[in-house]
């Protein structure tokens, strides 16, 4: 038998789609304390060939090969890091631990900047803590899993559920594991994807292998726009207005457009409101005026025959609109707040008590909302492309990141290309 080729994974058994080897027939030269650099799924350096391995070798370069032995290898692993509010920088990490039981490596592809990763990096996002790791919208390839995983395997594209859910308390035995007691989101509460590589847990992983990097990164987005139309149980044809076009505002539309309901978005960037009208197809936007908010409510009651809308969404995160939201909702009607302040919300009881407002908040998704949105961007009902105004390298994004808070950049969406 020929020498085996010189071939490096995470795991003595190599699975057939991530193995990569040299042919027999380029093996020279091993044994003789030469380095080797390989296509490997992380950045890998193999130090100087120790032992031969004894498992079989197939002829092919892509077949499975079985090792008895490991090489010894170093992993430099990237990533960015949050150290305090303002402050990005980029470092260089351990590599990932060892699989255990339920546990994925993942390969990180692409990561979504949402308005949670702005908030942290301006020091007003409740929850959350420092130093650390952003990036909770992923587009991942799975690398290694741990034992008793089934329902991924190497090579699947994912999206990632970044909720980490105790599976203990009230919510989770209750099946609103978005809202668990004792949460920890990726990238919030603990060290999240803005690096080559991590492990999760195997049931956060969402397969959409006839998906796109970036499409999966927006998964999670569009599924807390899911949960929020979801919560709010509007019937087709209901009157629904959407206050803020951000991209969670965005999913939100996506939702209520895929549900029925007519549609208005209010938002006070006008560049926002433009896409909304040509890209997404939305009937009715209305720019808020700071100076005369009267002029906004009075377009609104225009389209709706005086009712106002069934449904009001408040997915801005601003804390004057989110008190003033409720002037907006008809007689009967619901107030879902999807955004997130750190601060407090006054409003109004007697508006409330006259009209019977029913008031919801909408955390995060659920699993089964993953599902539903990757099933819609599979049978297009959903079109990401037009979400994705800005992209930046790896290792642009330190100094990019600060662009996209100035609302002159225009950014609806930008992702991060970690490769």
């Amino acid at each position: 038998m020929e020498s085996p080729a010189q071939v490096h994974s995470y795991d003595k058994f190599l699975h057939r789609s991530m193995a990569v080897g040299i042919p027999a027939s380029q093996n020279e030269g091993i044994g003789q304390d030469k380095p080797y650099i390989l296509s490997c799924p992380a950045s890998i350096r193999v130090g100087p060939y120790q032992e031969a391995a004894t498992g079989p070798v197939q002829n092919a370069a892509w077949e499975t090969v079985i090792w008895e032995n490991l090489l010894t290898v170093e992993v430099n692993m990237k990533a960015i890091l949050l150290e305090e509010p303002g402050q990005l920088t980029t470092v260089q990490l351990d590599a990932p631990a060892d699989v255990g039981p339920g546990e994925v490596l993942v390969r990180v592809h692409c990561v979504g900047i949402c308005g949670t990763d702005i908030s942290g990096y301006l020091g007003r996002m409740p929850f959350y803590s420092y130093p650390r790791i952003p990036g909770h919208e992923l587009g991942v390839e799975v690398v290694r899993v741990g034992p008793s995983v089934e329902n991924v395997q190497p090579g699947d594209r994912c999206s990632v559920e970044p909720y980490m859910n105790c599976q203990r308390c009230y919510a989770c035995r209750n099946g609103k594991t978005n809202c668990c007691q004792h949460l920890q989101v990726l990238g919030v509460h603990t060290d999240g994807g803005l690096r080559s590589h991590i492990v999760v847990p195997a049931r956060k992983l969402h397969p959409g292998n006839q998906l796109e990097w970036e499409q999966l990164a927006l998964v999670e987005t569009l599924s807390i726009g899911c949960h929020a139309v979801g919560r709010a149980a509007a019937q087709p044809g209901e009157f629904a207005l959407v206050i803020g076009a951000g991209p969670i505002g965005l999913s939100v539309v996506e939702f209520a457009r895929l549900a029925g309901l007519r549609l208005a978005v209010m938002d006070i960037n006008q560049r926002r409101l433009d896409f909304c009208r040509e890209s997404i197809g939305v009937d009715h936007v209305v720019r808020l005026s700071n100076d005369n908010p009267d002029i906004s409510l009075e377009q609104i009651k225009d389209w709706t025959n005086g009712d106002l809308p069934s449904v009001v969404f408040d997915a801005t995160g601003n804390p004057e609109s989110m008190c003033q939201a409720a002037s907006y909702v008809a007689h009967s009607g619901k107030l879902v707040y999807v955004g997130l302040i750190s601060s407090e919300v006054h409003l109004s009881h007697p508006l409330l008590h006259a009209r019977e407002i029913t008031l919801l908040a909408s955390r995060n998704s659920q699993p089964s909302e993953f599902l539903q949105v990757i099933r819609q961007i599979e049978e297009q009902n959903i079109d990401t492309r037009p979400w994705i105004t800005h992209r930046s390298t790896f290792d642009d994004l330190v100094v990019q990141f600060e662009s996209y808070l100035r609302p002159e950049t225009g950014v609806v969406k930008a992702v991060v290309d970690v490769d």
